[in-house]
């Protein structure tokens, strides 16, 4: 009689096995598999994501370098434009040319050297610093504020780390004339983006320099002020 119950107990427990050595139920096997297509999906999207990213950055480095080329060869025209117009002075077919580069300015501290254009607009702000206000001083008696102004990329080109400037910090205008002007940094700051301010000069007899670009973090104006050398 206990054998036979034995067996029977036998004949239940392998017809009834317990739940560590079940078969894991059809919905068990459909989410894991949805969590790996999800996974995967993530994934390649990801993957997108940065290749989108890593070609625009690709592109706006080399739209910079382009400009940057620019400006270089500007330099190099505007150079050798003056020689020209030194050595043909005399001749009056030249003689009402107007440059559309009024000079050059230089930042050693960060790493500036660019013409300035004479005419400020959308197209030429792309390519170099240009005159914002007030006119390019002829020699060292001259007076008045000289604004320029000039793109914040947020790298090292043209405008982008003029608030790094410090007070006696040196800049460098030189005029079509060849006359080089030495400025200091006095001012440093910021002011909101339709405060013209900063045009006027500190005094009626000082000879000034002010650099424009915009904070493109909070849509205000960075200003740097400077004076020349004996003002």
């Amino acid at each position: 009689m206990n054998q036979i119950l034995n067996i029977d107990f036998k004949k239940n427990i392998d017809a009834n096995p317990s739940t560590d050595n079940c078969i894991q139920p059809s919905s068990t096997i459909v989410q894991k598999n949805f969590i790996r297509k999800s996974f995967n999906i993530q994934f390649i999207i990801s993957i997108i994501a940065i290749i989108i990213f890593s070609s625009c950055y690709i592109i706006y480095k080399y739209n910079l370098s382009k400009v940057e080329h620019l400006s270089d060869k500007l330099i190099s025209n505007y150079n050798l434009s003056k020689l020209y117009s030194n050595y043909t002075s005399s001749n009056e077919s030249t003689s009402n040319y107007q440059n559309p580069i009024i000079g050059i300015i230089e930042i050693p501290i960060i790493n500036i050297y660019y013409p300035i254009f004479n005419d400020l607009n959308d197209n030429l702000l792309k390519v170099s610093p240009c005159k914002f206000y007030g006119e390019m001083p002829l020699d060292l008696n001259s007076t008045g504020n000289l604004c320029i102004a000039a793109h914040n990329y947020d790298n090292q080109y043209f405008f982008s780390n003029i608030s790094k400037l410090s007070p006696n910090d040196k800049i460098f205008i030189y005029n079509n004339n060849g006359i080089k002007f030495c400025y200091y940094v006095f001012q440093n700051y910021e002011v909101e983006y339709n405060d013209i301010s900063p045009i006027y000069p500190t005094s009626s007899d000082s000879l000034e320099l002010t650099l424009i670009t915009c904070n493109n973090f909070n849509n205000n104006r960075i200003i740097v002020k400077a004076k020349a050398e004996g003002s």
